[in-house]
């Protein structure tokens, strides 16, 4: 297959979507991860679509991105899913080496080395999880990290942990650590609603070694620290890009069926009201991809912000795109042949990211007091 430099993201969209959409259909009642299109996208050289080109990347922009994640949604919402929790971790890697930052170490090892990474950063919040011990040249490292999205093809686990770090107080160190080291298992417990195909599974680490080398971050304890400022910025387009393309495969089956079927004094009120719901997503997404501005800003506390309620409209908005759908497809819509159920059950997945809804609007509403956006 040609490689992704070579391709434009829709040339790229439109070779894989049809092939993944089969697949989707054909595995909406399993929880089979979606394998062969990790595969595919690996010989595409997707996964490292994003990283510069002077470190062996594609180079492509991270709004490009956002709308690749976005229309392979349409196709399989899993398999958009689980690409973007890789590709969050480029991007601000991407961000970060632009300004000075660490960063092309993580660059390097994607896109000379073919590195698949996966990422635990949403089950770990500002506490982390897992127990940090030291010993000679390092550290020993249990945990269990849940929603381990792509974990099953991924080869490098971007994670963090509790270190008791004595007078200086408790401290959450971030590090990367093989998927095949010594220690490291995968859990089978994936067995969800929807995103079934993502392979979320929890992955286990008993005493796994990570020596100090691999530390890229110390911060306090339960304290917001200025490096969510970056990932909330830049991840949060891309993952809710997958649940706006998901909302537009919804409206688009909506306004098939309506087309068919005709106004009956209600259904054209309906389709009003998807348009409308789809439109206040699509503009929450642009917006959020705007703020991340190419990856190009020194980013803080207000873009953070910005992403963080932005998600939240774009979430919610989707959803209500998707439900509307259902009123208008009607009861065919029920019918797991028809797709619009997959869909459905995937859509609700967006409102589990973090940060949730309440929480993002304690969030929001501290940062509007003058408050610490979280509370220590």
């Amino acid at each position: 297959m040609t490689a992704v430099m070579e391709m434009s993201a829709k040339e790229l969209v439109d070779g894989l979507g049809p092939v993944f959409a089969d697949r989707a259909a054909r595995r909406g009642g399993s929880d089979a991860f979606v394998a062969e299109n990790y595969a595919q996208m690996r010989e595409a050289k997707l996964f490292s679509a994003m990283a510069p080109r002077e470190l062996g990347g594609g180079g492509m922009r991270y709004s490009e991105m956002c709308g690749l994640v976005r229309e392979m949604s349409h196709y399989c919402g899993s398999t958009a899913l689980a690409l973007s929790m890789h590709q969050h971790l480029v991007a601000a890697a991407v961000l970060n080496h632009g300004q000075g930052r660490p960063g092309e170490k993580l660059l390097r090892m994607v896109a000379g080395g073919g590195k698949v990474l996966v990422s635990t950063g949403g089950s770990d919040w500002l506490t982390s999880s897992g127990r940090l011990e030291r010993c000679e040249g390092g550290y020993r490292f249990t945990a269990r990290k849940s929603f381990a999205s792509g974990c099953q093809a991924g080869d490098v686990l971007v994670t963090s942990g509790q270190l008791d770090g004595g007078e200086a107080g408790k401290q959450v160190l971030h590090f990367s650590v093989p998927m095949n080291a010594e220690g490291v298992r995968i859990e089978r417990d994936w067995e969800a609603m929807g995103m079934r195909g993502t392979g979320s599974h929890s992955v286990m680490l008993e005493g796994v070694f990570i020596p100090e080398a691999a530390i890229s971050v110390r911060r306090p304890y339960g304290r917001y620290h200025p490096l969510w400022n970056v990932t909330l910025t830049v991840a949060l387009p891309l993952i809710a890009s997958v649940y706006v393309g998901l909302a537009e495969a919804a409206a688009e089956m909506a306004r098939t069926s309506a087309a068919k079927k005709g106004d009956d004094g209600v259904r054209s009120i309906l389709m009003g009201e998807v348009e409308n719901e789809l439109t206040v997503a699509r503009m929450a997404l642009e917006s959020m991809v705007a703020n991340a501005d190419e990856l190009r800003s020194e980013v803080n506390l207000e873009h953070a912000n910005r992403a963080l309620v932005r998600k939240t409209i774009a979430v919610e908005a989707s959803v209500r795109t998707a439900e509307k759908a259902l009123e208008v497809v009607g009861g065919r819509g029920y019918y797991r042949a028809a797709g619009l159920e997959r869909v459905l059950r995937d859509i609700h997945a967006g409102q589990f990211h973090p940060l949730q809804t309440k929480h993002q609007q304690r969030f929001t509403g501290r940062v509007a007091m003058g408050l610490e956006p979280v509370e220590a």
